[in-house]
């Protein structure tokens, strides 16, 4: 008996699949997702603008321009939003000349 192995038969290539009939490869035209991750900020509203911009991914270049004037408008309004005073507003400041005799 020898101690050597014996040959192992060649093994076909791997075929290289290819796809079916009823499935296209992608169009390099055709938009296609950025996969840029977006971060929960903890603000509902802000949130929400920020996942808006998962739309472009859909949509052709020249889509943007509206979903981006969207998201920019509804970011600008939950700014101001934070910004408006909840409660009673603050009192004017006194002029110490004002009283004068």
């Amino acid at each position: 008996m020898s101690d050597t192995m014996p040959d192992a038969e060649p093994q076909p290539e791997a075929a290289v699949p290819h796809p079916a009939e009823d499935e296209q490869a992608p169009d390099p035209a055709e938009p296609r997702p950025l996969g840029v991750p977006r971060t929960a900020t903890g603000d509902a509203d802000v949130d929400a603008q920020l996942e808006r911009l998962a739309d472009v991914d859909h949509l052709a270049t020249d889509g943007h321009i509206e979903v981006y004037e969207d998201v920019h408008q509804g970011l600008r309004s939950a700014l101001t939003a934070l910004d408006a005073r909840q409660g009673p507003p603050a009192p004017a400041p006194s002029r110490p000349y004002d009283h004068r005799s």
